[in-house]
């Protein structure tokens, strides 16, 4: 397989690292507005070969379709920040190549009800050119991360062999993770992270379809595999738009394990006006408030030798079995240490970068396969969950 990466920040990295042992991704371009940074991924995996550097600007969906074209790829895998996703997302459908991305094209809250009615919702770009996918004959495979991604197949295959009726599905993820010598050091991508704990959150029921509520909103104590029990509240994100469009259930949630003081933060950029993604003029020169924060904060890619602990995601099932209520949680912790000694990347960026690799393997294998605009609950699960040990990112299940 041949693959233009667009973005080598953390997960990027992570994702060409993973890839690096596997012999059938012939190349993979790192592509990066940042030249110099791709340069440090290509040096640290030794292969200037299969893993080429390239300048990009994703902003510019002709960049996209150019190095595309230069390269001969037959996917193109998004790995910035959801923002660009438009245009990488319609550059692959221009050049003819299989689209990939971790986090679906952006939501617009509604105009006057914004915290009881969704405006634009999350992916609603990306499915409504489904049709013209399919009528080419493309795959695009939207949300594949760890979350969304993994938690969606996780899903699946709840659907498939654990439950006979499902009456509620919510993903759940907390961490333990400290990092030395800062106050505050998010370990992902603070841009990703105030647009989906700022945005009105996103709850699917059978009689209601989608709804929103206030953010952090619905608080409960969740019990984590190797963490325990942590606060979790509700956040934007691609799960709840993407599971009842394959999963029958009666209830789609996902929260997460902030705690009070990232909440405070968040609460604090919101009120300042720093949580703008729109470029504002200061003092003659035009910066998004977003970008500054992004730009005062260490780079998530570079903290995993300051990270100590685990981060845990997951998919909690509810609903009966042979007549008999049952509950479980089917789940992936990534241990930090474990992941900087194996691919020298930390471990919140490595959980996010293994399910689009295990993706590539399945579709370049034949295993996947299709047209249109699908997420992972639309593919069989068992292939994957099968390769998850494999790739040195095991399951688990437990039963509630």
């Amino acid at each position: 397989m041949r693959v233009l990466l667009v973005g080598v920040g953390g997960v990027g990295e992570a994702i060409a690292a993973i890839s690096k042992s596997r012999e059938w991704m012939e190349l993979m371009v790192l592509a990066d507005f940042s030249v110099d940074r791709a340069a440090e991924v290509q040096k640290k995996l030794g292969d200037e070969a299969r893993f080429p550097v390239e300048f990009i600007d994703a902003s510019k969906q002709e960049s996209v379709e150019e190095l595309a074209r230069k390269h001969n790829v037959d996917l193109i895998m998004n790995s910035v920040d959801p923002v660009f996703n438009k245009q990488i997302f319609d550059a692959a459908f221009n050049v003819g190549a299989k689209y990939m991305d971790m986090a679906m094209t952006l939501s617009e809250p509604h105009p006057t009800d914004p915290f009881n009615k969704p405006g634009i919702k999350l992916g609603d770009y990306q499915f409504d050119k489904a049709k013209e996918w399919e009528q080419k004959g493309l795959l695009a495979v939207v949300g594949f991360g760890v979350e969304p991604g993994m938690a969606d197949v996780f899903a699946r295959y709840a659907q498939d062999h654990l439950f006979d009726e499902i009456e509620e599905i919510g993903v759940r993820d907390a961490a333990n993770i400290t990092i030395d010598g800062y106050d505050f050091a998010p370990n992902f991508s603070i841009w990703t992270t105030i647009e989906e704990c700022l945005n009105p959150p996103v709850i699917w029921e059978k009689d209601k379809d989608w709804f929103t509520t206030e953010p952090f909103s619905e608080p409960e104590v969740f019990d984590f595999p190797e963490i325990g029990k942590v606060e979790v509240v509700n956040v934007e994100h691609e799960e709840v738009l993407l599971v009842p469009r394959w999963v029958k259930t009666k209830r789609v949630t996902f929260k997460y394990g902030l705690g009070d003081e990232f909440i405070d933060v968040l609460k604090t950029l919101h009120k300042l006006g720093l949580d703008n993604k729109d470029k504002i003029n200061v003092k003659g020169v035009e910066v998004a408030p977003r970008d500054v924060v992004a730009a005062c904060l260490p780079d998530p890619a570079h903290l995993g030798d300051r990270m100590h602990g685990k981060t845990c995601a997951g998919t909690w099932v509810k609903g009966t079995k042979d007549g008999k209520k049952k509950e479980v949680y089917l789940y992936q912790v990534a241990d930090n240490q474990h992941c900087m000694d194996t691919w020298n990347c930390q471990a919140v960026v490595a959980q996010t970068a293994f399910s689009p690799v295990i993706a590539m393997d399945l579709i370049e294998h034949g295993v996947w396969g299709g047209s249109g605009v699908l997420g992972p609950e639309a593919f069989d699960p068992n292939p994957f969950m099968e390769k998850m040990a494999e790739y040195g990112f095991p399951y688990g299940i437990k039963e509630m």
